[in-house]
């Protein structure tokens, strides 16, 4: 909050981007599965963040789930935490009819952002998103997801980006 005040917006966020990264989880113990379009064994981090890439929430869940099924609930904790929030960006996995259908239930604008094909082209409102996945990956812990716990891991990501926030405040 005096984050975003100090760069002359309002408190609460208006809108929001939400996307998924997809993150080896080397531990056999731990819950994870295995994501086909990645080729990758671990787990899936689906976040909402704001238009300034300030991270507003974070779900869990093993590499196996769709974009689409990850976001419905951050949909919903969206509008439990954050009230303000009524646009959502995502990129074209979240183009499904039930998520949309929720979404329009609960009050929200969900704006799909499509890639263009002509080659490589910085895509409005979502590059946001991937800088704060790059902000995250900054810290080594979160490079690879190694907690066995999925609570001890989303409290690694709160504790990152509580780091970033703290050290943009003071300086």
């Amino acid at each position: 909050m005096i984050d975003r005040e100090r760069e002359g917006r309002d408190q609460q966020p208006s809108a929001g981007i939400i996307d998924s990264q997809s993150v080896k989880a080397p531990a056999a113990g731990g819950s994870r599965g295995f994501d086909g379009a990645k080729k990758i064994v671990g787990r899936k981090r689906h976040i909402a963040v704001d238009t300034s890439g300030r991270l507003l929430l974070v779900n869990l869940t093993t590499a196996d789930i769709s974009d689409s099924a990850g976001a419905k609930a951050i949909v919903d904790a969206v509008q439990k935490r954050w009230p303000c929030v009524r646009h959502l960006f995502a990129d074209g996995a979240y183009d499904r009819r039930q998520l949309l259908d929720k979404a329009e239930f609960l009050g929200f604008t969900v704006e799909i952002v499509r890639r263009i094909d002509e080659g490589f082209k910085i895509l409005p409102k979502r590059w946001v998103v991937e800088r704060t996945f790059g902000w995250l990956t900054r810290y080594r812990r979160l490079v690879r997801d190694y907690e066995a716990r999925i609570d001890v891991s989303e409290a690694m990501i709160y504790a990152a980006m509580s780091s970033l926030i703290i050290r943009r405040i003071t300086h």
